[in-house]
């Protein structure tokens, strides 16, 4: 921005902002727009708006009456329509002003939403890729007018003159732009071709490209021979069918498991949504096809569906959504609220017909898109009592769906977290007890309310009382013989503050069980803060917070032969390392993250252990 000449300004008189253009277009090329790629899409959308305006004054007119001519062969790009046309007032008042857009003058239109522009800034894209503009236009809204001509440059100068009829025999605008020679990528023939495809082939004005090869008269290539594909007429319901899953395959690259097709006549969307055939990570959205009015503008609208759909991609079509001042982007407002959340209900009436009616195609859809239906779920009390039973689940009885697990076990029990689950899976099993792994992402919230969809299933939470109280005692005699080694053992792990039992429990191939809970070691470690901060402000919070954690329980089987064997152990040190051993592997099963204290005591344990069978072979 410079600053205009103050010498003959007297002083506290109002002044105007004086802009630098080619600074201007600098912040368009590297913060507004995504690409230079842009000046076509901006060309042609002035073009097609300029042809709504024609419509306007013309309604008699055919549909296709009027259209849009796009020409490059290396050394030119023009782009031609057969519009409302400007006269030389509205040159010098909207080419000239920076930010001001004819579609918003009442004299052209009174409803703005008719037009895909709203800014008056999209010309200033072509500076993207070329030195200067050249326009010129002849008015529909006074057939006596001259033709006019206009010129701008980057530097920000511009002329007008104006010219016989003759130069523009018909009303409308032809735009030409003179390419530089670092815009060759945007701009030579089959780039300017794709790009048309690309931003227009759902317009619904007739637009062609020419490259200069078919001769004089021709022409030239049709970039939007046929409407969308919603648009169309089919002899049945299925050829409708394949021909929007097809094209969904054509935009996307991936035959969809399903097509949705979308309808909102409130707010003139149409489009449809596939379904993706694979799972999804969690979290990942993917961006959809968004055209306004025809136009495409943008290929990673995110916004359009709420988090959970990510199982979907869709294209659509709107009339009433309103792009950001890019054009690349929907401007967040009541109306976008409004459409994402019709939207998700379309999402929810396929699932709810699928669950009622297709059977094979639920399964398929479940087996790669669990996640996002509970995440759906969990907020979704309809789709809660329709899919729950039919969730698959981690659990004792392996991957199952709720349904299924709950008529063989009428008691089921959830772990808080994957560890847990991994520390007492092969026990619960063998046991016969019914736990579901509740560690990941909502099943835990799930499982909670399976009683609300089968009433006479029973859930509970899991814990180690639970659990312990599944596992068979020893005999007095074995728990006597033992009482020496027990005791070795738990002043060995007493700095772990871990109990030690001896039980019996299958499978016999487990020489023991540790059971620990997350809480009861969070706890633990508060209190080991806390002791080391006392008589400080940090300990004595800490103190305040402190409750009686549960220890953690090292349950040894007497039914393995290796834990036979070292209750027998009379040598003290060797007692103590066995029993660190021990515990060492049963923390590894656990696969619970280790303390470091914990990994120095399995290699501490396995060297002593080595040493001393060198020692004996020895």
């Amino acid at each position: 921005m410079t600053l205009p000449d103050t010498a003959a300004t007297p002083a506290g008189a109002d002044r105007t902002f004086q802009v630098d253009l080619r600074g201007l277009v600098d912040l368009l090329s590297h913060h507004l727009y995504s690409s230079p790629r842009v000046y076509l899409r901006e060309l042609m959308q002035n073009a097609v708006d300029a042809l709504t305006a024609r419509h306007a004054l013309e309604p008699a007119a055919p549909a296709d009456a009027f259209g849009v001519r796009l020409y490059a062969d290396g050394s030119v790009v023009r782009v031609e329509d057969d519009g409302v046309g400007l006269t030389e007032a509205d040159v010098h008042s909207f080419l000239a002003t920076i930010g001001r857009s004819s579609k918003r003058a009442d004299r052209i239109a009174e409803q703005r939403g008719d037009f895909i522009g709203q800014f008056g800034i999209g010309l200033l894209s072509c500076f993207l890729v070329a030195d200067e503009i050249h326009v010129l236009s002849r008015s529909a809204r006074t057939p006596d007018a001259p033709a006019v001509e206009w010129r701008g440059r980057g530097d920000g100068s511009y002329t007008v003159r104006a010219l016989p009829a003759s130069a523009r025999p018909r009303p409308g605008t032809t735009v030409t732009l003179t390419p530089r020679a670092d815009a060759g990528e945007w701009t030579r023939p089959a780039q300017v071709h794709a790009l048309a495809r690309h931003f227009g082939s759902l317009l619904r004005h007739p637009v062609t490209f020419d490259d200069g090869t078919a001769g004089p008269g021709a022409t030239g290539a049709s970039v939007n021979p046929e409407p969308a594909p919603w648009a169309r007429t089919y002899p049945t319901p299925g050829a409708r069918s394949r021909a929007l899953a097809a094209y969904g395959e054509e935009v996307f690259g991936f035959t969809p498991l399903d097509t949705i097709e979308l309808d909102l006549p409130a707010v003139g969307l149409k489009g449809i949504a596939c379904v993706l055939p694979e799972t999804v990570p969690a979290g990942r959205r993917h961006g959809h096809r968004v055209h306004v009015k025809g136009m495409l503008l943008s290929e990673q609208a995110e916004e359009i569906l709420p988090d959970w759909a990510f199982f979907v991609r869709c294209v659509v079509d709107a009339e009433s959504l309103r792009p950001t001042a890019s054009r690349e982007s929907l401007y967040e407002d009541d109306t976008l609220a409004a459409v994402r959340d019709a939207l998700a209900e379309r999402l929810r009436a396929w699932i709810a017909r699928a669950a009622a009616s297709d059977p094979d195609l639920l399964h398929r859809f479940l087996q790669a898109h669990h996640l996002a239906v509970k995440s759906l779920a969990v907020h979704d009390d309809e789709i809660l009592r329709m899919l729950l039973p039919w969730l698959p689940f981690e659990t004792t009885d392996g991957h199952t769906t709720l349904d299924e697990f709950a008529r063989t076990h009428r008691t089921v029990l959830v772990t808080s977290s994957v560890e847990e689950f991994r520390q007492v899976a092969a026990i619960a099993s063998a046991a016969g007890l019914g736990v579901v792994n509740g560690g990941y992402t909502y099943d835990r919230e799930l499982v909670h309310r399976l009683p609300e969809i089968r009433p006479e299933a029973t859930v509970a939470d899991l814990d180690p009382a639970t659990l312990t109280a599944h596992l068979d005692p020893v005999d007095r005699e074995t728990e006597l013989a033992a009482a020496a080694y027990l005791a070795q053992a738990r002043d060995a792990l007493a700095v772990f503050d871990c109990d030690v039992a001896l039980r019996t429990f299958q499978p016999a191939s487990a020489p023991a069980l540790l059971v620990d809970s997350r809480e009861a070691r969070h706890e633990r470690t508060r209190s080991q803060l806390a002791r080391e901060q006392e008589g400080g402000l940090w300990g004595d919070i800490l103190g305040a917070l402190r409750q009686e954690a549960p220890r953690a329980q090292l349950i040894l089987n007497q039914l393995n032969p290796l834990v036979r064997t070292a209750v027998t152990i009379d040598e003290p040190e060797l007692a103590r390392t066995s029993a660190e051993a021990l515990y060492g592997q049963a923390a590894m099963l656990s696969r619970r993250p280790l303390r470091p204290a914990e990994s120095s005591l399995i290699n501490r344990s396995f060297l002593d252990l080595l040493a001393h069978a060198l020692r004996k072979d020895s």
